[in-house]
């Protein structure tokens, strides 16, 4: 039975997952909870950074600095297994703890806010110009937004629906259906310090190594039927090329930096005719690398609105798989 080591209680857990994932659909992330009491995302980010403030000093040697990253990579999963696990022992004795699991996996998705947070730069593009775009997407992508026109600030936010499609919608989603409450925990942790302290800037080339490759580990395969998703959406998508989306994909997926995020930004790229990537430019370093896609270059809002379109119909499809998930059991 799915997920692994997480059955029991009143209410199927495959179906407390596909009650959270509509609820974040419709509702996302409320502001006024978040102003009440902190996210979970934003209590993990709070400890890494204390950890990363008290061990990731200059003066400390470079395998030093290593081993003490690797330290809080083991530590922080630790952690975050066993709450995890209390959390899925709650749902098997209490018979509300199901609604408590099902609100803490919905606090964890992100489907509705990543929506929201790449529409905005669509609309600050159209009404406030460049500067507003870049003001705008500066809250999505680790890249210097100064150095982007607007067609970079375009391509950066289709760039970010598709790869956070993988990093906050289906990596979750795989990890609970694999494991449980745990497994979704431990991978919203690892993906967490991974974008806090798993970059290849000189301060964090060594002490954030463990909690990179972990992260890559863990998105490998999420990564991959990410890209298979956005492609079969572009099927529902006027002028989307799904087949284009598939080639696309297994041709340029390596030409990314990362190993995973080449699969969901290569399949968009292909899906709406577009080229992605290239050469950017983050804070310490840039990033020399091919360009992802035949198409168009100069992305436009258009092509923003169309990648939100394609996301909305991948997300539904992920819906579905879960769905599947639940009769299969039966």
């Amino acid at each position: 039975m799915f997920p692994l080591f997480a059955a029991g209680g009143p209410i199927d857990p495959l179906m407390v997952l596909v009650g959270a994932l509509i609820l974040d659909a419709i509702l996302g992330d409320p502001p006024w909870l978040w102003r009440t009491i902190p996210h979970p995302v934003a209590l993990i980010g709070y400890l890494i950074g204390f950890l990363d403030d008290k061990l990731n000093r200059d003066r400390r040697s470079e395998v030093d600095r290593r081993l003490r990253g690797v330290l809080v990579v083991i530590g922080m999963v630790l952690g975050a297994a066993a709450l995890g696990l209390a959390v899925t022992e709650l749902r098997r004795r209490w018979f509300w703890g199901w609604a408590i699991e099902g609100v803490l996996i919905w606090m964890l998705i992100a489907q509705r806010s990543l929506f929201g947070h790449v529409a905005s730069v669509a609309r600050a593009l159209d009404r406030e110009g460049l500067a507003g775009g870049r003001r705008a997407v500066a809250k999505i992508v680790g890249r210097d937004p100064e150095s982007l026109d607007q067609f970079g600030v375009a391509r950066a936010a289709i760039e970010s629906c598709a790869e956070n499609f993988s990093d906050a919608v289906v990596a979750p989603v795989f990890w609970y259906v694999l494991f449980g409450f745990p497994g979704m925990l431990v991978y919203k942790t690892v993906n967490t310090m991974d974008s806090m302290i798993g970059h290849r800037s000189e301060q964090y080339l060594e002490f954030g190594m463990a909690a990179a490759r972990l992260d890559d580990a863990m998105n490998l395969l999420p990564a991959r039927l990410s890209g298979v998703l956005l492609s079969l959406a572009c099927l529902f998508v006027p002028g989307g090329h799904p087949v284009t989306a598939l080639r696309v994909m297994w041709r340029d997926h390596g030409h990314h930096r990362s190993p995973n995020s080449g699969w969901p930004e290569s399949a968009i790229a292909g899906g709406l005719d577009l080229s992605l990537a290239g050469p950017r430019k983050y804070p310490g370093y840039v990033a020399q690398e091919k360009w992802i896609g035949d198409g168009r270059a100069r992305a436009t809002t258009m092509d923003i609105r169309r990648a939100l379109m394609v996301l909305a119909v991948a997300c539904l499809l992920d819906v579905g798989l879960v769905i599947l998930a639940v009769l299969a059991q039966e």
